[in-house]
C-alpha cells in the first residue's frame, strides 16, 4: 500500500473518544493525548509511524505555535499543519502551562487535520459556555432541509439562536 492509501484507511477506520470533561462548559472533549491512543493500533496494523513537530514564530506582537503532523511509512510521508496564537496577557496561567496548552491545541488540531477528525463534532468547536450558537452557514442549510422534510421550527429554535430574518427564510 502507498502511504495515501495507508492513511485513508485510517481516516476511515479512526475513532478518538473525548475522555476529557470540562466542568465550567460540562462538555466533554478529546486531547491530542486521546487521538494518539486511539491511532495507536493503527500505526502497528499499517506499519507508519507519526510524529509531531513544532516552532514558534512572532509576528508583530504575537506569538505563533505551528505544529505539524506528520504520517511515514519510513520511504514517504503526508502532513499537515495547525496554528495558534499565544496570548501572553492571558490571567490565570503561568508561562509555562500558556505555551503548554498552545502546544496541546496545536497538536491535537494539527492531528484532526491529519485524520479528518470533524472538529464541529467537537465541543471545543461547538462550546457556547450555556449560550445557543447562531444558526447560519451550514447549519442553516440543514435546518432549511430538516423543516423542508416535515422537521419541527420549535425543534431548530431549542437547539439555536434564530433571528427574525433567519426565520422567516426557514
Amino acid at each position: 500500500m502507498k502511504i495515501n492509501e495507508k492513511l485513508s484507511s485510517i481516516q476511515a477506520e479512526l475513532k478518538a473518544k473525548k475522555s476529557k470533561f470540562n466542568s465550567f462548559g460540562r462538555y466533554n472533549y478529546r486531547s491530542a493525548e486521546d487521538i494518539l491512543e486511539a491511532l495507536k493500533p493503527y500505526l502497528v496494523k499499517h506499519n507508519v509511524t507519526v510524529t509531531i513537530n513544532e516552532g514558534l514564530e512572532q509576528i508583530g506582537d504575537v506569538l505563533i505555535m505551528h505544529s505539524t503532523a506528520i504520517i511515514s511509512d519510513g520511504s514517504d510521508k503526508i502532513e499537515a499543519s495547525a496554528i495558534v496564537g499565544i496570548d501572553m496577557d492571558q490571567k490565570g496561567m503561568n508561562v509555562p502551562q500558556k505555551f503548554g496548552s498552545a502546544s496541546s491545541y496545536g497538536k491535537k488540531y494539527a492531528l484532526g487535520n491529519l485524520f479528518l477528525i470533524d472538529d464541529t463534532a467537537d465541543s471545543d468547536a461547538t462550546n457556547t459556555h450555556g449560550s445557543k450558537p447562531k444558526l447560519e452557514g451550514a447549519a442553516l442549510t440543514k435546518a432549511k432541509a430538516f423543516v423542508k422534510n416535515g422537521g419541527s421550527i420549535d425543534a431548530i429554535k431549542a437547539k439555536y439562536d434564530v433571528s427574525d430574518d433567519v426565520l422567516k427564510t426557514l
